[in-house]
């Protein structure tokens, strides 16, 4: 059992290795050889004088170990410049997300679904496909990006079967990391990637690139997808040429983790009922019983192999589709949604067995819903589900019908990376969190100083009004407060609106145990201030102070926020 255990360690490796063998050569070992000897040495299969590598004749780990050299032995280049057409495959890039390999294409399926590579050479170009989403209305023709060192060289909204797009070129060797990724979105059809041609002396001239670390799976729908995020207002329509990926909350918070990532995400879907315009129960844009296949569209839904494509953190963002549904009978179809909602959850952890599970909703509102989703967490018991409720994105600043903007996917994928820090047990730096979202504005009136106040808090938009009918005979007898802040050292913006004042106020930030150590002050007048300082030294215990005992009359205090930011430039 040991052994076969040792072996079972040692075949991950040389399969993990087997990933470089060359292209278009003449080498003697094959992938096929590679596994039949990993079969032979664990007892799964029938061992042949071919396993014999060294030909000493005994068939053991000196086999294996020989055998490990070869294939990550990089031969010498030839010299000679020669032209090759390789296919792309998993045994040559790093396919994310997503993908189909058929009809010699390697389809990238969903939002995000990519190519990744290497490709050394002096010229180097590669061969786009399209499938019958090509057709369609211009607007909704699927779109790709090809990236090149991690510049956009070509954003399509692919028109035709085929086309091709040139990598680099010269007479100079190089280099160069190479991805192609799918923009759009798998209801708009797919993007497949068939060939790279490229001009060089190498043997291997396209090699993947590395894994990392960590996975992170996005279910949802599309605000994932990331649905007219570069439209200019939400009174402008769908259009697959503003709706990009690469500026999703998803693709950002992979970034951010410097993470690998998959999406499965649909416009229009939901949980137990996709968008409705009159209410009734739409069940033809559900996400679950799509979720084990590649992808829903007709010729994309074989099935997934979770086996072979682990991630280690999933997210979950549905429920803004469903709510068109429930939000119209709320008691009785938020209790559906609540089961549908625990069902789904059974059937990803069946097959991710090993994942931490993040599930949130709240973006484009719908916050009737979330506590269904909380009870759905609480009902599955699973330790490793856990939920959040995401802020609802700023109706000033919005994409295509009322969609997220750029901004809010940013703000949403900090909030996101620090929240899946938080359930991996790493360090979160807290850079783009709002760390005043989870407190409560709070009044404090000095009455024995004469002071007098009814104060109002509304926790539907976290406002505290105060209407002062006597002042006090300092400016800290009425306050108004957040406290119980934990800010580590960094760069911060503090912003507030505040309404009704007739004269200027003071603000503060402080330590709550210590109220002389001042981290940052100033004078604010009637509407909204921000303030950007630097703490030098983490604030274990820090509160936001407004100063308006020598006021009178009604104020009110709202969107009080404290991001912490990387560069206030």
């Amino acid at each position: 059992m040991k052994m076969k255990r040792r072996m079972a360690a040692i075949s991950a490796l040389l399969l993990a290795a087997a990933v470089f063998i060359r292209q278009n050569s003449a080498e003697a070992v094959t992938l096929t050889d590679v596994q039949h000897l990993i079969q032979s040495l664990t007892g799964q299969g029938t061992m042949t004088a071919a396993d014999d590598y060294n030909g000493d004749g005994v068939v053991n780990a000196v086999d294996l170990t020989l055998l490990k050299r070869d294939l990550l032995a990089e031969p010498p280049a030839s010299g000679e410049l020669k032209t090759q057409e390789i296919p792309v495959s998993d045994q040559n890039t790093k396919l994310i997300g997503r993908t189909l390999a058929k009809d010699d294409v390697t389809w990238l399926v969903h939002s995000g679904s990519a190519m990744e590579c290497t490709v050394s050479g002096t010229e180097a170009s590669v061969t786009i496909c399209g499938d019958g989403g090509v057709y369609s209305d211009e607007k909704y023709r699927p779109r790709y990006g090809v990236y090149v060192d991690g510049v956009l060289i070509a954003d399509v909204v692919m028109s035709e079967e085929e086309q091709e797009v040139e990598l680099f070129s010269g007479t100079t060797a190089r280099t160069a990391t190479v991805r192609v990724m799918h923009l759009s979105e798998a209801n708009n059809g797919c993007i497949g990637v068939k060939r790279l041609t490229v001009t060089s002396s190498a043997v291997s001239p396209v090699k993947p690139t590395a894994k990392k670390d960590l996975t992170i799976e996005f279910i949802g729908d599309s605000i994932t997808c990331a649905y007219g995020v570069e439209a200019e207002s939400q009174y402008v329509g769908f259009s697959t040429a503003t709706e990009n990926f690469s500026l999703s909350y998803a693709y950002l918070t992979a970034q951010l983790l410097d993470a690998d990532y998959s999406a499965v995400s649909y416009s229009g879907y939901g949980i137990v009922s996709g968008y409705s315009n009159d209410g009734t129960k739409n069940t033809d844009s559900l996400v679950p019983p799509y979720y084990e296949v590649v992808g829903k569209p007709s010729g994309y839904q074989s099935e997934w192999d979770f086996h072979a494509h682990p991630v280690d953190v999933i997210v979950v963002n549905l429920g803004t589709n469903d709510d068109s549904y429930a939000s119209k009978e709320l008691e009785t179809r938020g209790p559906e949604y609540q089961e549908g909602y625990v069902d789904f959850l059974k059937q990803i952890r069946k097959c991710n067995p090993d994942a931490k599970i993040i599930c949130t909703l709240g973006i484009m509102g719908c916050a009737e819903l979330y506590p269904y989703i909380e009870a759905a967490v609480e009902a599955v018991g699973d330790p490793d589900i856990s939920c959040y409720e995401s802020p609802v994105q700023d109706m000033n600043d919005l994409g295509a019908d009322w969609h997220p903007s750029p901004a809010t996917h940013e703000k949403n994928a900090y909030l996101l990376a620090d929240k899946i820090s938080e359930v991996l047990g790493r360090p979160s730096d807290k850079v783009g969190i709002d760390l005043a979202a989870d407190s409560k504005l709070e009044p404090f009136i000095d009455t024995e100083n004469g002071a007098n106040a009814w104060p109002y808090y509304a926790e539907w938009n976290r406002s505290l009004n105060i209407n002062i009918s006597a002042a006090g005979t300092s400016p800290e007898e009425i306050r108004a407060h957040v406290s119980g802040l934990k800010l580590p050292s960094g760069k911060y913006e503090l912003s507030f609106k505040v309404e009704g004042l007739k004269a200027a106020m003071t603000y503060i930030v402080r330590s709550e145990s210590d109220p002389e150590t001042i981290y940052v002050s100033g004078t604010a007048e009637a509407g909204v201030t921000a303030k950007e300082f630097d703490l030098e030294t983490a604030a274990e215990d820090a509160e936001i102070v407004f100063l308006i005992g020598d006021h009178s009359g009604s104020i009110t205090f709202s969107e009080v926020t404290l991001y912490k930011r990387a560069n206030l430039s």
